[in-house]
């Protein structure tokens, strides 16, 4: 190799570069929200939600929905972004919306905090259940 090119050079630097690459090309995190959803986007199918459970959902746009079900043919959404640091909570179990962080808690039907530190409770987002589909409203 000329013009002060080493084998072992080119080489470093092309496993450099590919390094770059791969962490370049990470999936970019789902923001809390409907993103580029618009109204009467499908969801998830009604029966894809426990009853009184629920499912973080993407959207278009990188967007991220949680949804639960409290009734038979009642759905609520819900940012699940936490008020108190943004991190994802998750999906209700024995009747509790958790932030995995701080162990702030939520009520699944009305989004509102039961216990700290969250101060506030979860946006809602406005949907509908249309047959067997939960859209955006």
């Amino acid at each position: 190799m000329s013009d002060g090119f080493t084998r072992r050079s080119v080489l470093c630097a092309a496993v450099v570069g590919g390094l770059l690459t791969a962490c370049g090309t990470s999936a970019p995190k789902k923001v809390g929200g409907l993103g580029t959803a618009r109204p009467g986007d499908r969801l998830a199918a009604l029966a894809d939600l426990p009853k009184g459970g629920g499912a973080l959902v993407d959207t278009p746009g990188n967007g991220q929905v949680l949804l639960v079900r409290t009734a038979d043919d009642q759905v609520r959404a819900f940012n699940p972004t936490c008020p108190h640091q943004g991190t994802t909570v998750e999906p209700p179990t024995a009747g509790v919306i958790t932030c995995p962080t701080h162990k702030s808690t939520f009520d699944p039907a009305t989004g509102e905090v039961r216990t700290g530190p969250s101060t506030k409770g979860l946006t809602e987002i406005p949907i509908s259940v249309s047959g067997d589909a939960v859209v955006v409203a």
